[in-house]
């Protein structure tokens, strides 16, 4: 199922809606390549790199090389077309709008991706985790209390990061109940994507639109009850179906929080409150904001390379041991030292480099026109509430990322509450396939023969009746964004 699953993304990503430049100069016009013989040829390439992207756990080969070289090829067929029809620095001027688009969110990501690793190496969620597994909780409640926190972790943290840390609490409890472990998962996915859809920062999605200016940062947050609807309707189901009783006593280690972990925590929500201020008061990017914030922790990370030493040789000299720190403590094994740029390395490289990929290749085909065809096609003929419901189905079948890019670059006409809604549903419509959001995606891997495709396809109709029910609680009460 897993494979029938892909093919059809491969099936469906012919047809994506693509990101387009639409500005145009007066020395120019646009050329319409649809169907062009460049046109076709750079749907092929980016297909082959997508078939690529769908087949990476069998082929071994990051999801970024194939995009990567398919924007490339895309934008050299552009660039030879627009040239041979006297328009030299066409190419150059859309691609440099295209290319802006991604700086701005690589940089934003780079910094949260920062601060996340830099949570997890002083032992944050760590802390979490292992009071969970101690405090002796039924299948039944640590079912509600895996989701929950999911919910409300993700709009923080990213919705990646939040699942693998519940659903390694679900393994350690769950280890002779398979079936705890597999629901589970299905809630942890759908709680993680929920909760990122009404928050700016709890998804690449919601993210775009916060960074575009299409939605506030404020006005996300009237998505938070048909969010909870989302994962509330199924989690209820699911409820009834979680084994009785409770798990047995885990004999865990004694998890602690590194010197500095709480503060990081706090430098991060200052980060997030800075990127905030940028947007709203100052009318700058976003992502100025975050860098700024990353000063923040850069600071204190040199704090904490300067009195590791001192607090160590405290400790040592306390219980008259005598021995030496720096012959006993080298830089690269401190357990307490803090390195900010082995944080920065440690970030979601491929994802990153992917993002560009996606964002540059989709860019070139929607600068060939096809953007537009599509547009008059969902937008025109549909109307805006079915296709933004067909958004987020959409989203659960290939990457939500080119497709939001896609509609934020149609600008198609439509009331704010519409804008509220394809941000609901391209947040959430990833839950209906464990292969539709990156959390499912990684928690297939971490559970591997527990959590799979077809385990979590099973729950899909039940899945399907939250994303109904959420949009209809949105177009309700949110009537008055419409």
């Amino acid at each position: 199922m897993n494979f029938i699953a892909r093919f059809t993304s491969f099936l469906f990503i012919i047809f994506l809606p693509t990101l387009a430049f639409s500005a145009a100069t007066g020395e120019q016009e646009l050329l319409d390549l649809t169907s062009h013989t460049v046109g076709y040829l750079a749907l092929a390439v980016f297909a082959a790199a997508y078939i690529l992207v769908i087949f990476e756990e069998q082929l071994h080969l990051r999801k970024s090389k194939p995009v990567l070289l398919a924007a490339g090829i895309i934008w050299i067929l552009i660039a030879i077309v627009y040239q041979q029809h006297g328009y030299d620095h066409a190419a150059e001027v859309a691609v440099r709008h295209n290319f802006l688009e991604y700086a701005e969110l690589f940089f934003f990501l780079l910094v949260a991706m920062t601060y996340i690793n830099a949570m997890i190496e002083r032992g944050v969620f760590d802390v979490l985790r292992g009071w969970l597994v101690e405090k002796g909780f039924s299948y039944k409640v640590l079912f509600w209390l895996l989701g929950i926190l999911a919910f409300f972790i993700s709009p923080i943290a990213d919705n990646l990061t939040t699942a693998l840390i519940m659903c390694t609490v679900a393994l350690t409890v769950g280890v002779k109940e398979p079936k705890f472990v597999a629901i589970s998962c299905v809630a942890i996915v759908v709680g993680a994507n929920a909760g990122g859809a009404f928050s700016p920062f709890g998804d690449i999605t919601t993210l775009m639109v916060w960074q575009k200016g299409i939605v506030q940062f404020s006005e996300f947050f009237v998505l938070f009850l048909p969010s909870v609807v989302n994962y509330v309707i199924p989690a209820a189901i699911m409820h009834f179906f979680i084994p009785a009783g409770s798990p047995d006593p885990v004999d865990g280690e004694k998890l602690k929080m590194k010197r500095g972990g709480v503060v990081i925590v706090v430098l991060f929500l200052l980060t997030i409150i800075t990127a905030v201020s940028f947007h709203n008061f100052l009318h700058l990017p976003p992502a100025i904001g975050m860098m700024t914030g990353l000063a923040y922790l850069k600071f204190f990370g040199y704090y904490l390379k300067r009195t590791v030493h001192k607090e160590a040789d405290y400790s040592e000299d306390r219980f008259g041991q005598g021995v030496d720190f720096e012959a006993t403590h080298p830089h690269s094994n401190n357990p307490e030292g803090f390195d900010v740029f082995a944080k920065v390395a440690g970030a979601e490289w491929d994802t990153l480099f992917f993002f560009y990929g996606v964002i540059l290749a989709v860019g070139g085909l929607g600068f060939m026109g096809y953007l537009g065809l599509v547009s008059e096609a969902m937008y025109g003929q549909l109307g805006p509430t079915t296709a933004n419901v067909i958004v987020g189905i959409l989203s659960a079948i290939v990457d939500n990322i080119p497709v939001m890019f896609a509609v934020l670059t149609m600008q198609p006409e439509m009331s704010h509450g519409q804008w509220l809604l394809v941000t609901l549903t391209a947040g959430v419509g990833g839950s209906l396939l464990s292969v539709g959001s990156a959390a499912g995606v990684a928690l297939m891997g971490q559970a591997r023969g527990i959590y799979t495709f077809a385990s979590h396809l099973k729950w899909t109709p039940v899945i399907a009746l939250g994303y109904v029910a959420s949009i209809y609680v949105h177009l309700w009460v949110n009537a008055s964004h419409f």
